[in-house]
C-alpha cells in the first residue's frame, strides 16, 4: 500500500506543536510499518529545504501540487487543497474561528481552509475530544467521520532528586491566547525569591500587549524572556523549574502540559478547552481569566511540598498514558477503516 502524507510542517529545528506531531507521525509510521511504502509530500516553498532531511528507507520525497497519488493521503495539518483517492486529515484546533486570536483576514482564510479540508476528507482525526466536538459543531461534520487520536509525549529518564529552583516556567509562543499578562500579575503575588521564565518566541498575535505586562511589572527584574530554546537548553530549564504554569485561554490539545508532567514538574493549567482532558487529575485547574484563582494556585504549590510531590507522581503517571507509538497505531487503524469502507 502507498501512503502519502503532507510532510511540509515537519522541517526545521524550532518545531511547533504541529511540527512535532508531523515528524512523529512520519517517522513513526515508517518505522512501525516497514512493509508499506510512504510518500512524503512537501509544498513548493519547503521542498528544497526537505532535501537535507534523511528519509526512512521505505519513504520517498514528492512535490505537493494537486491531488497526491497514493492509495491514501493524510493531511497532517487540516489542509486539503485537492483530495486524493482516499483522504484523512488531522485537525489540531479551531481557536481562530472562536476567539480574537488572529487578524480578521487570517480568520477568513483559516475558516475557508478548515471547511474545505473537512469537506474533502473521508475521515478526520481530532487530537482531543474537545477538538472533535468543535469539528462537529463548527464545521458540520458527522461524528461517524471523526476519530480522536491524542498526541504523545517523549518521557525523559527519571530525574530522581534533581535540584529545583524557585522558578515558575511557561513554555510556548507569547501571544494573546497564551494569557501571559494574567500569569505575570498572578506571579507578582509570590514572595520575593521566586522567578518567572518564559521560553518561547515573541512573535504571536497580540504579543506586544502581553509583553507590556512584563515590562511594566514591578517584578520585572525577576522575569526572564528567554525566546525559543533548543531542545537541550529547554530540557535543562525543565530540570530547574519548581512549578509549570500554562494558563492558556484555548488549546486544541496542550502538549506543554504533558511535557512538563513528563519532566516531573507540578502543573497549573486552565479548566477550559482541551486542557482538563489532557491533565486529568494530575494538575491544579484554574479559571484562566481569574488572576486571584491563578495566583492562589501558584501560592499553594510554592508553599506545599507535599502537594508538589503528589502532582509530580500523578503527572508522570499521566504522561505515560500518552505515547507516540499509541498515536501511530491508532492513526493506522483509521487508515484501515477508510480503506475497508471504500473497498
Amino acid at each position: 500500500m502507498h501512503i502519502a502524507l503532507d510532510a511540509t510542517y515537519s522541517l526545521g529545528r524550532n518545531l511547533s506543536g504541529v511540527g512535532v506531531y508531523s515528524r512523529e507521525m512520519l517517522l513513526g509510521l515508517a518505522r512501525a510499518y516497514p512493509q508499506q511504502r510512504f510518500r512524503f509530500y512537501y509544498r513548493p516553498h519547503r521542498l528544497l529545504k526537505s532535501l537535507s532531511d534523511t528519509l526512512p528507507s521505505n519513504a520517498s520525497r514528492r512535490l505537493l501540487l494537486g491531488a497526491p497519488r497514493a492509495d491514501l493521503f493524510h493531511a497532517l495539518n487540516q489542509r486539503v487543497d485537492r483530495p486524493a483517492r482516499r483522504t484523512v486529515s488531522t485537525f489540531h484546533d479551531l481557536f481562530v474561528m472562536t476567539g480574537e486570536y488572529s487578524t480578521p483576514d487570517f480568520r477568513v482564510r483559516f475558516t475557508q481552509q478548515a471547511r474545505q479540508a473537512a469537506h474533502n476528507s473521508d475521515a478526520i482525526i481530532a487530537v482531543s475530544q474537545f477538538t472533535a466536538s468543535q469539528v462537529e459543531r463548527l464545521l458540520g461534520v458527522e461524528p461517524s467521520r471523526i476519530h480522536v487520536v491524542p498526541h504523545g509525549v517523549r518521557i525523559p529518564a527519571a530525574q530522581g532528586a534533581a535540584y529545583r529552583e524557585n522558578l515558575v516556567l511557561f513554555v510556548g509562543v507569547i501571544q494573546r491566547r497564551k494569557n501571559v499578562g494574567r500569569l505575570v500579575k498572578a506571579f507578582e503575588r509570590l514572595p520575593p525569591g521566586w522567578r518567572l521564565a518564559f521560553a518561547g518566541a515573541s512573535q504571536g498575535y497580540g504579543a506586544a500587549e502581553e509583553l507590556r505586562a512584563v515590562e511594566e511589572s514591578p517584578r520585572r527584574p525577576d522575569i526572564d524572556l528567554l525566546g525559543h530554546l533548543p531542545t537541550e537548553q529547554l530540557a535543562a530549564l525543565y530540570a530547574r523549574a519548581r512549578i509549570f504554569a500554562f494558563p492558556s485561554l484555548d488549546e486544541g490539545f496542550g502538549m506543554p502540559v504533558l511535557e512538563a508532567m513528563a519532566h516531573e514538574i507540578p502543573v497549573v493549567t486552565s479548566r477550559c478547552s482541551a486542557m482538563p482532558e489532557v491533565a486529568g487529575d494530575a494538575a491544579l485547574l484554574v479559571n484562566p481569566l481569574d488572576v486571584d484563582e491563578l495566583s492562589h494556585a501558584l501560592s499553594r504549590l510554592a508553599a506545599d511540598q507535599a502537594l508538589r510531590e503528589d502532582l509530580i507522581a500523578r503527572g508522570r503517571s499521566r504522561a505515560f498514558q500518552f505515547t507516540w507509538d499509541s498515536a501511530v497505531a491508532r492513526t493506522w487503524a483509521v487508515y484501515e477503516k477508510v480503506m475497508a469502507a471504500s473497498s
